[in-house]
């Protein structure tokens, strides 16, 4: 009895191990398809700087609640929501690191943008 207990368990360790696994391949294909289809909608160089820092145009915007790129506001929101996350006040150190993200990646699309227009601008005069 206790060699079919065993192997009950070794089938069912087997099955549960399979699902798990095709689980966890159909996750990293919807991941990769994701930030396959997220690099397609951001010009190259913001697609790169999403990469790198790891997070989104889009998303760091959500974060921060911004819905255009003005560097005073940016400033504004970041500051107040990474006060209200510092852990020494009952935050999150989660959510404040995402503030923080949020901001790398905003401050990082204003430059992108700047050296364009800089370009532009050079291109225009020539």
């Amino acid at each position: 009895q206790a060699k079919y207990l065993a192997q009950i368990i070794l089938v069912g360790a087997q099955v549960v191990g399979r699902a798990f696994m095709r689980a966890l391949r159909q996750e990293f294909a919807a991941s990769r398809a994701a930030a396959d289809a997220r690099g397609r909608s951001e010009r190259p160089q913001s697609a790169a700087a999403s990469r790198i820092i790891g997070i989104s145009l889009q998303e760091a915007q959500q974060i921060l609640n911004v819905s255009n790129l003005n560097p005073e506001e940016i400033q504004k929101n970041y500051d107040h929501l990474f006060k209200v996350n510092d852990k020494s006040v009952g935050g999150s150190f989660y959510l404040q690191s995402k503030v923080v993200r949020a901001k790398e990646r905003l401050d990082e699309e204003l430059r992108i943008q700047t050296k364009d227009e800089k370009e532009k601008g050079w291109k225009a005069e020539t």
